[in-house]
């Protein structure tokens, strides 16, 4: 997908997958904005070291927080939710949503987490510098990488083994290549 100052998020956003976060700025714009569309949950945390901000363009659902003074988020087309660095977050929708996501440039480190959703404690964790890795990369590995071993599935506090997430579901290696040029 071409990046260029101006868009149609809706109109792009048919072209995405759920997740995609597909960057549509230039490069040099000093704050960078990426827009997916989502139609079922996010099967992992994100995690920003800098803060963003999450824009509802259509659509609704909730946006659950671990580790921060609120747990969730309801969210409908208009909203703007404030994500503070350091905050793991997803995007569980109630029906399909378009959503543009505003982090600054460069984005510094991210990263994904699972948390048993027995007890709430942390699975599992991966973080990468922005600057090395495609986020979406990251996405399909470390999900590939958590969805295939159990082990890492497994709650070390009250022994849960989750239930591998359906990587398969998502477009990430095709949002990478487009990322990636």
């Amino acid at each position: 997908m071409p990046r260029k100052k101006t868009f149609q998020a809706l109109r792009e956003s048919r072209k995405l997958g759920s997740y995609d976060d597909m960057p549509m700025l230039p490069d040099d714009i000093q704050i960078q904005v990426h827009l997916s569309r989502n139609d079922r949950p996010q099967p992992f945390h994100l995690i920003c070291e800098k803060d963003t901000m999450l824009l509802a363009l259509s659509g609704a659902g909730t946006v659950e927080f671990k580790g921060v003074s609120i747990d969730s988020f309801t969210v409908k087309a208009g909203d703007c939710i404030y994500i503070p660095a350091g905050a793991p977050h997803r995007i569980v929708p109630t029906e399909e949503n378009v959503m543009l996501r505003y982090k600054p440039q460069p984005a510094g480190l991210e990263g994904m987490a699972w948390f048993c959703g027995g007890c709430g404690a942390e699975l599992h964790r991966a973080v990468w510098d922005s600057a090395k890795a495609i986020a979406q990369e990251m996405y399909h590995a470390e999900g590939q990488r958590f969805a295939t071993d159990a082990a890492l599935r497994t709650c070390g506090g009250c022994g849960t083994v989750h239930p591998a997430p359906d990587i398969a579901a998502f477009r990430w290696l095709a949002a990478a290549r487009e990322v990636g040029g």
